[in-house]
């Protein structure tokens, strides 16, 4: 049988093509080069957008493994995605960049997104889990959902499978403190599939989020 590789997927966060290349680098193995750099974002956002690429850079700092608690750690990929969303008739498409790094024990993702809508009320609608809160003193909501674990035959053998994963934090944070709309998130997921560690998530937030193009308004 061909040669597999098993990796987890925040819900409806990363595109096809960005899975692929995260699949295709796990199998081929990272013991013989440094941290990953960031691979650039395929698409192209006007201007007032901040793009995956930036994203990416951002998040994937030199420090990461530290503030996530596991300092002998590299970053094994990192790459940006320069998505869009489809409106309610299909016609305007709003930017949906993100961008992805994964480590030996923890995954990690940023995104933008620029919608109408604001924190508090995307609180509502996420579930029992939705902890409203506040962020740099901005709006914010801390919840769980459950990823995707996928399963990718390698050698032309065998398909694809896929299950639900283990659990993935989200930090929503409201672009300006007036909650006018639109939010950066963070979200992380641990690769053994167990409880993501908050402590991690927040630090991470803390020096990520302000070097975000556009954060300071």
């Amino acid at each position: 049988m061909g040669a597999q590789v098993t990796a987890a997927l925040a819900l409806g966060a990363v595109l096809a093509g960005s899975f692929w290349y995260m699949a295709k680098n796990s199998h081929e193995g990272v013991s013989d080069r440094g941290p990953a750099v960031c691979t650039a974002s395929s698409g192209t956002l006007p201007a007032k957008y901040v793009s995956g690429t930036r994203l990416c850079e951002a998040l994937n700092r030199p420090d990461l493994p530290v503030l996530l608690g596991t300092p002998r750690e590299r970053a094994q990929n990192a790459w940006g995605s320069d998505g869009t969303l489809k409106g309610p008739e299909g016609t305007d498409r709003t930017p949906t960049p993100s961008a992805n790094v994964s480590l030996p024990t923890y995954e990690m993702e940023l995104s933008v997104s620029y919608d109408r809508f604001p924190v508090a009320e995307l609180g509502r609608l996420l579930g029992s889990t939705a902890e409203p809160t506040t962020f740099q003193g901005r709006p914010a909501v801390l919840y769980y959902d459950r990823t995707i674990a996928l399963k990718i035959p390698f050698g032309g053998k065998g398909k694809a499978e896929s299950r639900p994963g283990g659990p993935a934090r989200h930090l929503l944070v409201a672009k300006d403190a007036k909650d006018g709309g639109g939010a950066y998130e963070l979200v992380i997921w641990r690769q053994d599939e167990g409880i993501p560690d908050d402590v991690a998530l927040l630090k991470v937030a803390e020096r990520v989020l302000p070097t975000v193009p556009g954060w300071a308004g």
